[in-house]
């Protein structure tokens, strides 16, 4: 055989190869349904003046994770309520609020005493308390009873969620446990109903903030977007794509989703060359670091007409103990003293620390067109829950 031939069937052969390998490394992390919308979504317009920052952490606060006893969960518990008022305490934005925390409480965990410490938390200006839910094979009738009654008992026992103003119905928040939104997952677990999104409205609810889910499958090909999602009540996954919100723009479909930053990670890279998934899950793993928050602030999350109100939202699973010293202690204590610091000048950077219904407010806000400091909208429809009314400084 001609050398020259050879030399090229070997080249040819080398390539499609690597492009095998490199293929099935993408799909070892679900990145081929993400990662074409990452590649191709515009940047954030530039823009004069300072960038408001909206920044939230939600996290899906599970006291039994483990199955763990009742004094386990006690433990955890307190410990959250003792460390974080430390922590969080010693923080303020440019509003002069403490960082916010979204305890997104799972229906199925429910135990009363931890509410009411949790509440207590809340009540004295360090965040909110929305809904949480796992659930599998389930059916609508059954979600719709346990979630009206999960409603009820939070906002009568325990202070939380408000009214809308709109239907009079309670109003709340939603991460979907295992992140299997709207039967999102591919092999139909932790779910069960594929028009969840429909139900979520008719009871009341005014955002999802589940998403990123990277690496699961149930992550969406939509990233970095707060967009509404139609639902299709005969098929999963409804919220894959939708509507960006934007100035000027109405409601529409079912449910507004409500996503934190998911990008490509190029300074840790996995066998030196394919970049890690920046998910905005904080973990003794995954620590936050400057870094991080930059990339966050970067990829620019808005309201499509406003890129000058920068939206970031960051979870995680706080009540593992493994984690639990990332997320109390020195490493978020480090965090929140470099948002202040980088992101808070008010000539480039304006702070603000919010939770899952200010950001839902302050979007809408944006939407309505309004515009200057976000944080004259924080209750621009929704208003704070009784309970912490008087603790707004």
């Amino acid at each position: 055989m001609n050398p020259y031939l050879l030399g090229t069937i070997v080249i040819i052969v080398a390539a499609c190869l690597a492009a095998f390998a490199f293929w099935m490394i993408l799909r070892s992390r679900n990145m081929q349904i993400w990662l074409r919308s990452y590649l191709t979504r515009p940047a954030r317009p530039k823009t004069s003046g300072p960038v408001h920052v909206m920044f939230c952490f939600v996290d899906h606060f599970e006291p039994m994770w483990g199955k763990a006893d009742l004094d386990t969960q006690r433990q955890r518990v307190d410990r959250w309520c003792r460390d974080y008022r430390a922590m969080a305490g010693r923080h303020r934005d440019a509003d002069g609020r403490h960082p916010q925390h979204g305890f997104f409480y799972p229906e199925e965990e429910y135990v009363e005493e931890h509410l009411d410490k949790i509440a207590a938390l809340c009540a004295d200006g360090f965040g909110e308390i929305e809904i949480h839910l796992h659930h599998d094979n389930d059916t609508a009738e059954n979600f719709n009873a346990s979630m009206q009654r999960f409603c009820n008992t939070l906002h009568e026992k325990h202070g939380a969620l408000v009214r809308d103003p709109r239907t009079g119905k309670l109003a709340f928040a939603f991460i979907h446990g295992n992140w299997s939104l709207d039967n999102s997952r591919a092999d139909g677990r932790w779910c069960g109903i594929n028009n969840e999104l429909i139900l979520l409205r008719e009871l009341g609810c005014y955002a999802d903030f589940t998403l990123p889910s990277a690496p699961s499958d149930t992550q969406t090909s939509t990233v970095n977007s707060i967009y509404y999602a139609t639902d299709d009540p005969d098929k999963p996954k409804s919220h894959d794509r939708g509507e960006p919100v934007r100035v000027g723009g109405t409601p529409v479909g079912d449910l507004m989703i409500v996503q934190g930053p998911l990008a490509l990670n190029w300074r840790s890279r996995r066998f030196g060359l394919i970049p890690r998934i920046e998910n905005s899950d904080i973990r003794r793993n995954c620590p936050p670091t400057p870094e991080r928050v930059d990339a966050w602030i970067e990829t620019g999350i808005h309201v499509e007409g406003r890129p000058e109100w920068v939206f970031v939202k960051i979870h995680t699973h706080g009540t593992q103990e493994g984690d639990m010293d990332t997320l109390l202690g020195a490493e978020m204590d480090a965090m929140h003293a470099y948002l202040e610091k980088r992101y808070n000048d008010g000539v480039n950077h304006v702070l603000h620390y919010v939770t899952a219904r200010e950001v839902y407010n302050i979007v809408k806000a944006a939407e309505a067109g309004e515009r200057g400091n976000p944080a004259q909208y924080r209750d621009y429809i929704l208003p704070a829950p009784g309970s912490l009314a008087a603790s707004a400084p």
